[in-house]
């Protein structure tokens, strides 16, 4: 790929393309890229191995469940776990679309909810336990109130906070925003839940049989599926918010005030189970508490993905007055109808060119995204190749789009 000038523009422009841009809709031979074979990263490597890690640790945690409450009630409880994860999955997925996250960071996501920070939550509930029992020579133990709305949020939310910030500071270069910590620390918090959903499934199965147990799905798998989301996501959208900052300090302070906000839901959630007097007290404090801050939450979702979608605009006109893209491509790409006809059209040739289609969108958000970053003056190490990169990317998918 050659530029108008040299091959790493200066940080804050836009380098001009070789030849002028065609559109991807109408047909028409345009300058083809090559596409080199990428080498195996030491990321790469890092992360697999870190995936291993975690997959070993959760089937540990998995042993654990089954020692607990019995190999027949671990199964059926994990079945019936899949039905609020599923949901959360899907609703993460959604959010999610429009610049999707690095498949195995997301793998490393859950793992991390279902395995490390269940194994870290129970590992420090175990050792409370012991030094009380130790201080008051075997007299008294922590009070449930104690347990739901202290101690859990404290360590729970650390526990999958730790996780998000480790994915904040592996991934930093594309971890570009709010959204992108929202949809980490909900994984995060739905593998979490899964498996605490096991144990408090089982829990109730073995001591109160089927109503019990549907008892205890009503409250944690359709009226709270999103509880642990809500309150892990507090922590992720601090952390997005300091990705578009610079400097230890305001990171740090983010991070912790997103962590606080965090035990802070987490603690009302418990409070209001623990504390509410009967089913009458806790429904009223659910419809009262609960409901409005669930509905905030997916207010804040929609206003953020809308932000989204205008930085990827404002992103890549400025790309367009530089001619990489014609007008009609930034109207495709900075739209959600835009980029379904665009599928639509990939669908419709006589070959289909589906999965190209999808990686002209990404590849040209992934540019989008970056240029924000360069703009905004962060991670110019390496940021300048990346936009080559991705720019020589976005000309490779037109013209496998535009060919034959």
């Amino acid at each position: 790929m050659t530029f108008s000038r040299s091959d790493t523009p200066p940080p804050g422009s836009v380098a001009q393309p070789a030849s002028p841009r065609q559109s991807v809709t109408p047909a028409g031979a345009v300058w083809k890229a090559p596409t080199p074979r990428k080498p195996v990263s030491a990321a790469f490597v890092i992360g697999t191995i870190a995936l291993c890690v975690l997959s070993f640790l959760f089937l540990l945690v998995l042993g654990y469940v089954m020692l607990s409450i019995g190999p027949t009630a671990a199964l059926v409880c994990g079945v019936i776990a899949l039905i609020p994860l599923t949901v959360v999955l899907l609703v993460v997925r959604l959010i999610d679309r429009w610049e999707p996250e690095p498949r195995g960071a997301l793998w490393f996501a859950f793992l991390w909810g279902a395995a490390a920070s269940v194994a870290l939550a129970l590992l420090v509930d175990a050792g409370v336990q012991i030094l009380v029992y130790a201080a008051s020579d075997g007299q008294a133990v922590p009070s449930d109130v104690f347990g739901a709305v202290i101690q859990a949020p404290l360590v729970e939310e650390s526990a999958k906070g730790f996780g998000v910030l480790l994915i904040f500071l592996v991934l930093r270069r594309t971890f570009d925003g709010p959204v992108d910590g929202l949809v980490y620390a909900a994984t995060v918090a739905g593998g979490f839940a899964f498996t605490e959903n096991i144990l408090y499934f089982g829990s109730s199965l073995i001591e109160g049989g089927g109503v019990s147990l549907g008892v205890t799905f009503a409250l944690r798998g359709i009226m709270g599926p999103f509880a642990h989301v809500m309150f892990t996501s507090c922590t992720g959208i601090a952390l997005g918010f300091a990705s578009r900052r610079r400097g230890f300090w305001p990171v740090a302070g983010l991070f912790l005030l997103g962590l606080l906000c965090a035990m802070i839901l987490h603690a009302l959630w418990n409070g209001t189970t623990v504390v509410a007097d009967g089913i009458e007290g806790f429904l009223a404090a659910y419809a009262v508490i609960q409901v409005p801050l669930f509905a905030l939450a997916i207010v804040g979702v929609v206003l953020l993905r809308r932000a989204e979608v205008r930085a990827t605009r404002a992103r890549l006109a400025e790309y367009a007055a530089a001619g990489w893209f014609v007008p009609a491509e930034v109207d495709m790409l900075a739209t959600g109808q835009g980029r379904r006809s665009a599928r639509a059209w990939a669908r419709s040739q006589p070959v289909p060119k589906t999965a190209v289609m999808r990686a002209f969108i990404r590849d040209a958000t992934a540019l989008a995204f970056t240029r924000q970053r360069l703009i905004t003056g962060r991670d110019h190490i390496g940021i300048q190749r990346q936009e080559a990169e991705l720019l020589a990317a976005v000309a490779s998918d037109r013209a496998a789009l535009l060919s034959g």
